[in-house]
Parts: structure tokens; sequence; C-alpha cells
């Protein structure tokens, strides 16, 4: 899953339409603000943007990647995707009685939150040192909440539901692990893009952890 390239320039993600961050933080903004104007154009633009990025996945950012590089050179598009990831997502939103749900729901937005706050504290260590460990902890707390509602009668009785979040659990793990290990690489190198790059996986990673449970069959 994580594919494509390491740059500015190369695809960030290699999953479906359910999931592409430029195409629910950047391009549904827009789409929901022409609703007002022209619903039918809205529906008719939003189906063939999902359609494009089911079929070829990571289009959306090449098309807003080539609209600004016409229009504005030296545009950090992994920094300014961070920027916007953090935004609470209508189709990722868990709403539910379950009160197991509903602070899983909110620890992957704490964690989303946090790992917005990279940019603008990056270039100050002490801060940016803070952040990583408010992020650690965020991590922690998500995963706490992940076993706690696997836990649950709903999801620990059915095979198939148990088989999806433990799936879904280990590839978190797994990106949480590679932004780790960015890190060290940035205190290393010193350059930036690359954490941006790895936060915006791990977000990615947050929300389809939400995206599995709110999806998930019931019992």
């Amino acid at each position: 899953m994580e594919g494509g390239g390491g740059g500015v320039g190369g695809r960030l993600f290699a999953d479906g339409a359910a999931l592409s961050l430029p195409l629910h933080v950047v391009v549904s903004p827009v789409l929901r603000q022409l609703e007002n104007e022209d619903l039918a154009a809205a529906q008719t633009l939003r189906a063939a943007f999902t359609k494009a990025e089911r079929g070829n996945p990571g289009i959306t950012q090449e098309i807003i990647l080539g609209i600004l590089k016409q229009e504005r050179e030296g545009v950090n598009f992994p920094e300014a995707l961070l920027r916007m990831a953090a935004e609470d997502l209508e189709e990722l939103r868990v709403e539910c009685s379950d009160v197991s749900l509903r602070e899983l729901s909110e620890r992957a937005r704490s964690l989303k939150t946090i790992l917005g706050r990279i940019p603008d504290e990056i270039r100050d260590r002490v801060r940016f040192l803070q952040t990583i460990k408010d992020i650690a902890s965020a991590i922690k707390e998500l995963l706490d909440s992940v076993n706690a509602v696997a836990k649950t009668e709903q999801y620990h009785s059915n095979r198939d539901n148990r088989k999806l979040v433990e799936a879904q659990k280990k590839e978190f793990v797994k990106f949480s692990k590679s932004f780790s290990d960015t890190l060290k690489g940035y205190f290393r190198e010193g350059s930036p893009v690359n954490v941006f790059i790895s936060a915006n996986r791990l977000i990615h990673q947050t929300n389809a952890i939400l995206q599995t449970f709110r999806g998930l069959p019931s019992p």
C-alpha cells in the first residue's frame, strides 16, 4: 500500500476513491460549495472524480499537481495536503450510540489534528519534539480504542469482522513504524518533505480504520 513516488510529485497513495485524501480534502469541499449553485453539475463531477479515482488511484492528486504547476511554482503539495488532512470528513464520520466507537472516532480525530500541526512546528526543534511525543501518545490511545472495540461482542463474535479489524490494525502499525523511521531520517538529513508524505500516509491509515468500522457488516 505504500507504493508511489517519494518525491513531491509522486503519488502518495495507492488506494481507491473511498480513502483518497486529495479527493476528500481538496475536491469535495469545492463540490459542496458548487452544490449550492448547480446541484446536478456537482453530482456529475463528484461521480466522475470518484469513478476516475477508483479506476486509476492517485489521478486526483495528479490533476491537482498539474493545475498547481501551471498556476504557481514552488507549491509543496504534501505540506498543503497535510494542513488540510486533519479536517473532519463527513464520509468517515462514525455516528452511533456505542461509547467505545465514539471514543475511537474522537481519538482518530485527535491524532489527525496533531499530525496536521507538523508543518507549523517542524522547524522549531523544541515544539516539534513535543509534537512527536504527542503523536506517539495519540497512536497508542487510538490502538487501545481499536482493541477495546474489537473485544466487544459485535466484533469479537464475528470472524469476518475480526479479520477485517486485525488486518487494518496491522497496516496502521506498519505505517506508524514507517513514520517513526522517517522522523529518524529527518533528524539526520533535515528535509521535511518525507515527513509530510509519511504523516499523510499515517492519516490515510487512520481514515482507513474509521472506514473499516464504518463499513463492517453487522454480525
